[in-house]
Formats: C-alpha cells, structure tokens, sequence
C-alpha cells in the first residue's frame, strides 16, 4: 500500500512538472507592424517635448481644466470600471492553475415512534464535516494560455484607457481654444460695430450736407446691421463650447468655467516627433492592438491543447459523528484520477483553432492598419500645421495690406476725391479678414493639438481612478 503511495505522489509530481511547461506557447512575431518609413517628412530635431504637452501653453487655467477632465469625466470613468472587469475576469481566468477547496457539511435528524404494545420513541442523528478539492493538470498549457491571453487583455484595456484620456486632454485643449477665439471674435465684431457707426455718422453728416446720396447712407447702415447680427452667432458658439467642455469635466452644461485669458497662445517651434518607430511604444492605441494581437495568439494555444486529453484528480476528505474524538486520526479519504479525452465531437475543436487563427488573422490586419493610421495621423499634423504657418503668415501681410488701402480710400473719399464704394468695399473686406485672421490662428493651435496627440507619451502612465 506504501509503494503504491509513494508511485501516485511520483506520478502526480512528474505531471504536474509537466503541467508548468506550455507546449503550444505562440512563436515571437517579427515586425508584425510591416514595412515603416525611416523619418517623417518634416522631420524636427528639437529638445523632445513636455509630458504633459498643455502645460507648453502656460497657462493655468488650461492646466486646471486638464487636471479636473482627467479625474471627474465620466467617459474616463467608465473605462476605469470596464479595466476593473477585465481585470476580474483575468483573475478568473487563472484560478484554474491552482486547486480549489470546498467545505463539506450536514446533519440528519429523525424521530420515530411506534406503539407494538407500547409507546416506543427512536431517534436517529447524524452529523459530518468534509473538505473536497478538484484539480484539472494543465499538461498542454490551456489553462495557462487562457490567462496570459486574459492578462494581455487587461493590459490591452488599460491602453484604451490611456488613448481615452489622451483624446480627453486634446478636446479639453481645443475647446479652451475655440473658446477663446469665440471671445475674441465677439470683441471685434464690438470694435467693428463702433468703427462702422463712426463711418455711418460720417456718412449722415455729409448726406444732410447734401454732399453724398442716400445711397451711401443705405450701404453703411447695412454694413452696421450685417456686424450686429454677427455677434449672436460668436455669442451662441461660445456657449455651445462651454456647455460642452463642462460636459468633458462631468458637470452640468451651465457651470461657471475659468477661462481668463484674452488672446490665443503663440504655439512654440514644432516639437520633436522622433521616428516612425518610436510610435509603436508612445501611442496607447498601438500598444493596445499590439497586446490584443498577443492575446490572440495564446488563444490559438489553448484551442489547440483543448483538443488533447485532459487529466483531472479529485480529492474528499470527510469525519462524522463518531469520528469527534479522533478528528486528525480517522479521516475517511479518498483521491481519484479522470482522464478525458475527445475522440469525436463533430469537428468542434478543430473548427475552434481555425477560428482563434482567423481572429489573429483580424488582429494583424487591425494592428497594421492602426500603425499606418498612427503615421498618417503624424504627417498629417505637420503638414497642416507647417501649412497653416504659411497661411497665418500670409493672412497676416493681407490684413496690413487691406488695412492701409482703408485709411487710403477713406482720406481720399473725406477729401472729394472719389465716392463711398472703394471704402465700402475695403471696409468689408478688412473686417471679414480680421475675423478669419483669428479663426485661422485657432486652427493653427488646433493642428498642433493634433500634433501632440498624434505623438502619443506615456504621461498617462501615472493616472489613477
């Protein structure tokens, strides 16, 4: 009876020795991301940029509303509580590698009387306590696969938490922008209106003088009309903004929100974006498709040892009544071995590692097209953003240019020399490039927005639920 003891105890240490190893573990990929280019094209040799790159912007207040979207948006959360579910079910996953313990108990109680003559009482009690305990050996590695393919989601899911809060930081970003660029709109339609006023005062004044024709008088006033019903418009996109970056901090549309500054930021000099390559590590979204390709590939391990017999053992130990006395020295025990193993099931197992290699199949594709996506997304930024530079620039030369013919034709037009349509038509045309002149700045803050996010980091590394 000993040597058969012993022999099991052999037996069981030489599987599950055997159990530690994974024999279908997935081969490590080369390059799955395919072919990159060797730099971007515009290609940037500055110091590397902040951490956390809205703090180049300096200001507080920016700061502020950041910090505040990061810890209170309720998006953000959501993804806090969907990582602590994957994480749950990644634990579950894995409690298969060890041997579970299940406490054992019951009582019986019976009373019977019987009346042969006389009245007779029997009663009957019984009690017992008991552990069991059941352990499937993991000898192909399935059991294992599952959970590193369920750690790798975990991870996988923590990514799409960094990539959320690094698109919540970019919205938070613009629409402080676009606030901004909707105040400062509103101020300069206010100036306009004073300047066009003066001019229809102007204008009236030299009507009754009966110097001009009511012509002149007609165009100005509409002039002064079409600027006031402009400031409505910039009024309600202010609001509308402000509505929705109070919804981005999870507060109700009509919070009263910081934003004290006056004019739009100059963004500094284009920061550096470093390789191609680099973005496979600095962006959340490609690290997360580059796990979920992983865990993909340990699926297809554990499909493929599910089709290989599965040995599992199965303990009891249990003591009753009468056993009190001699609890650790009359267990009643029993250990047994099962062995399962398909023999035919219809192709199911089969058709399931065709299907887990199809599903790696999807995520190649979907991690390939995600780094390209990633590159794009960077050319794109430096390119509108060096465009829009030009754009700026030119816009700029345009509106001193536009400018001085205004002052030209209005001396001229006050000293006789010709009538109100070369002011009129200057006039209009240097308001109109005043106002995109400040919505084409916004938008070169905008790209370098996109910039930022489109680079990635690892800033969000840090944050906590």
């Amino acid at each position: 009876m000993k040597n058969r003891v012993n022999r099991f105890i052999i037996l069981t240490v030489i599987l599950l020795l055997g159990a530690s190893c994974t024999p279908f573990k997935p081969k490590q990929r080369q390059s799955p991301e395919g072919e990159l280019p060797q730099t971007f094209s515009l290609y940037a040799a500055e110091s590397e940029p902040t951490a956390r790159w809205w703090e180049e912007f300096n200001d507080p207040d920016l700061n502020a509303l950041v910090n505040e979207a990061l810890i209170d948006n309720l998006t953000l959360k959501e993804a806090w509580s969907r990582l602590d579910q994957i994480r749950a079910l990644a634990v579950q996953a894995g409690s298969a590698l060890y041997p579970d313990l299940t406490g054992t108990g019951g009582a019986y109680y019976a009373r019977r009387r019987s009346d042969n003559g006389s009245l007779t009482t029997v009663t009957n009690e019984d009690y017992y306590l008991g552990v069991a305990s059941s352990y499937e050996l993991d000898l192909w590695g399935r059991i294992r696969s599952d959970r590193e393919s369920a750690l790798l989601e975990v991870t996988a899911t923590r990514e799409d938490l960094n990539t959320a809060a690094m698109t919540l930081a970019a919205e938070v970003a613009n629409h402080w922008v676009n606030i901004i660029s909707a105040r400062m709109q509103k101020r300069l339609l206010e100036h306009q209106l004073e300047t066009n006023l003066t001019f229809l005062e102007l204008i009236e004044l030299r009507f009754h003088m009966a110097m001009v024709s009511v012509l002149d008088v007609y165009q100005q006033k509409q002039v002064v009309e079409n600027v006031k019903a402009e400031i409505p418009l910039v009024e309600v996109q202010e609001q509308l903004l402000l509505h929705e970056l109070a919804l981005l901090l999870g507060k109700l549309p009509r919070t009263s929100l910081k934003i004290t500054r006056k004019d739009l930021p100059e963004p500094v000099e284009i920061p550096a974006t470093g390789l191609p390559a680099d973005l496979l590590s600095a962006r959340p979204d490609l690290r997360a498709a580059g796990m979920r390709l992983r865990a993909a590939d340990w699926q297809v391990s554990a499909a493929r040892a599910n089709r290989l017999p599965a040995i599992s053992l199965t303990g009891q130990a249990q003591y009753g009544e009468g056993d009190l006395d001699v609890l650790f020295d009359n267990w009643l025990v029993s250990l047994a071995g099962n062995l399962a193993a398909p023999i035919f099931d219809g192709k199911q197992r089969a058709a399931e590692v065709d299907r887990t290699l199809a599903v790696v199949d999807e995520n190649l594709a979907a991690y390939r097209q995600t780094v390209l996506t990633a590159v794009k997304e960077v050319e794109d930024a430096l390119v509108n953003e060096a465009k829009q530079r030009e754009h700026v620039k030119a816009l700029e030369n345009v509106v001193v240019t536009a400018r001085r013919a205004l002052e030209e034709a209005t001396v001229r037009y006050r000293n006789g020399l010709n009538d109100y349509l070369p002011v009129l038509t200057q006039l209009l045309l240097v308001q109109g490039l005043e106002r995109n002149l400040i919505r084409q700045k916004a938008n070169l803050l905008g790209f370098r927005i996109n910039l930022y996010r489109a680079l990635g980091g690892t800033w969000t590394e840090s944050l906590t639920p």
